[in-house]
């Protein structure tokens, strides 16, 4: 009987993950309005009726994958941002898992970009509960290597919209890159090279002894 009952355990998660990953997909192509919970279900694998079973409409499905991305990343990032080390060594790790969270879920900058434009106000509270504490952490380590001379003068507002921009705009911007170059953006051999770009291009524009942070 335990046996039998931790499989449907299993079972159940596998469904419900496989409900959110097909939301997040479908709601960052079409919104929330555009997106249709049969395609949802068949892009799940799974019968209609389930998806409705946890997660009673589609709004509460919207929320709940707003609120697994946002808590997902918000969680590793305060982790990241508390770690001991040099600013410079922590902002760079932070950068680095930043773009690894994307690169695991793809479709999380364009389902928040497109939140944030049509302004959503669950999205923007979720953004304020999850995200502010992060922009806090991190407005605090760019002063401290400032402070610590690790890192260059910088305005620290503006500074973190570029940190964040050097990999959200890569994967907003995918199709187009595709197009332009011929090249897939999200080969693995691609997304080594971004990975790595993205971290030279920080040591070279914040860091005060670059070549000492790539050891």
């Amino acid at each position: 009987m335990a046996a039998r009952h931790e499989a449907v355990h299993r079972n159940s998660r596998r469904s419900r993950a496989a409900i959110l990953e097909a939301a997040g997909r479908i709601f960052a192509e079409h919104g929330l309005a555009g997106a249709r919970t049969d395609a949802i279900a068949a892009a799940a694998g799974v019968n209609k009726a389930l998806l409705y079973y946890y997660f009673k409409s589609k709004d509460a499905l919207y929320r709940a994958v707003l609120e697994e991305q946002l808590t997902g990343f918000h969680v590793r990032a305060l982790g990241l941002l508390s770690q001991p080390g040099s600013a410079a060594q922590v902002l760079l790790r932070y950068v680095g898992e930043h773009f690894d969270f994307i690169r695991a879920h793809p479709h999380y900058p364009r389902l928040f970009q497109r939140m944030m434009l049509t302004g959503d106000p669950r999205g923007e509270r979720l953004v304020a509960e999850r995200m502010l504490p992060v922009a806090q952490k991190l407005g605090t380590l760019l002063r401290r290597g400032m402070r610590d001379g690790e890192l260059r003068e910088c305005d620290v507002l503006h500074t973190a919209i570029s940190l964040v921009a050097l990999t959200v705009f890569y994967f907003n911007s995918a199709p187009i890159i595709r197009l332009v170059s011929g090249a897939e953006p999200f080969s693995p051999a691609n997304m080594r090279k971004r990975k790595a770009e993205v971290l030279a291009f920080i040591r070279h524009a914040l860091l005060l002894k670059p070549e000492a942070s790539a050891r």
